[in-house]
């Protein structure tokens, strides 16, 4: 299957395709019942992997393989993957770009920060100079078949952001992603210098660009909406809430029979579900 033509398709489409991020294989399996595509997050994958904040600790190994762990149990579903600055070298950039989409990725965004890189949403942010990423976008851009490549900017100048969304606009990558824009007027003002090129929009709670329906984004002409931590936040949440009560209750554990407390026949046919996943097209009977 052609993973990148795949989403090239759905982003085609008249209306923002949405995709979940999500932080492991168990939020991927809840996440599957209600999308049909992942972003592969780094603010979740260092939070979950790591326990550490998305300031650059993700080693591309570890990030190759939980891709390659997720196209097996999700065969059908699209896979954008996050590879921050591409490890900073553009070698390396192109081998885990080469890597991904043997493993069945649909596609990478590429950002232009330099290091120390933070959170696309956090202040401090850094650039590399404008012919400096381009030349790392475009390495990346011939060493790829078909999967589908994001140029991401994280420049904050005003005049900076334009300048960079026009350029990167120019080059082969399919999407155009500039991370924490503030208003609604400014994705307006980037999706008129992008042209016609399809234009990402990344959002996530707590950060600093405004909470959008897929509808408002739609009449905005963005092609692509990334959600980066709805599952981590919300299994923050979850987590936290269920201890609380567990300590409450000295210990003893909610009646699964009388409560929407999940218990172990629901969490086993959620998995069981990403075996026969894989299956279903060569076991029909089995689905």
């Amino acid at each position: 299957m052609q993973y990148g033509h795949a989403l090239r398709e759905d982003i085609g489409s008249p209306r923002t395709t949405p995709l979940i991020g999500i932080y492991d294989m168990y939020s991927a399996s809840i996440a599957a019942r209600h999308y049909n595509g992942f972003f592969v997050s780094g603010f979740g994958f260092a939070a979950s992997y790591y326990g550490l904040p998305d300031i650059g600790f993700i080693a591309w190994p570890d990030m190759v393989n939980f891709a390659e762990r997720l196209r097996l149990a999700f065969p059908e579903h699209h896979l954008l993957v996050d590879i921050d600055d591409g490890y900073v070298d553009p070698e390396v950039a192109c081998h885990v770009v080469q890597r991904l989409e043997r493993g069945g990725a649909s596609g990478v965004i590429l950002e232009d920060q330099k290091r120390p890189r933070r959170c696309g949403h956090a202040d401090g942010k850094l650039v590399l100079p404008l012919e400096e990423y381009l030349e790392k976008l475009n390495l990346v851009l011939s060493s790829r078949k078909d999967m589908l490549v994001v140029a991401r900017t994280d420049a904050t100048d005003e005049a900076e952001i334009l300048r960079r969304a026009a350029a990167l606009a120019e080059t082969d990558a399919d999407v155009v992603l500039v991370d924490g824009v503030r208003s609604v007027e400014w994705i307006r003002r980037i999706r008129t210098v992008v042209g016609d090129k399809p234009l990402l929009f990344n959002q996530i709670a707590g950060g600093k660009s405004p909470r959008l329906s897929l509808s408002e984004l739609t009449d905005l002409g963005v092609d692509i909406a990334i959600y980066s931590t709805p599952c981590l936040f919300a299994a923050h949440g979850a987590i936290e809430g269920a201890l609380v009560d567990l300590k409450m209750a000295d210990g003893r554990l909610p009646d699964t029979r009388d409560t929407d407390f999940i218990g172990v026949r629901g969490s086993t046919e959620l998995l069981e579900g990403n075996i026969s996943r894989h299956h279903r097209d060569h076991h029909p009977a089995a689905a």
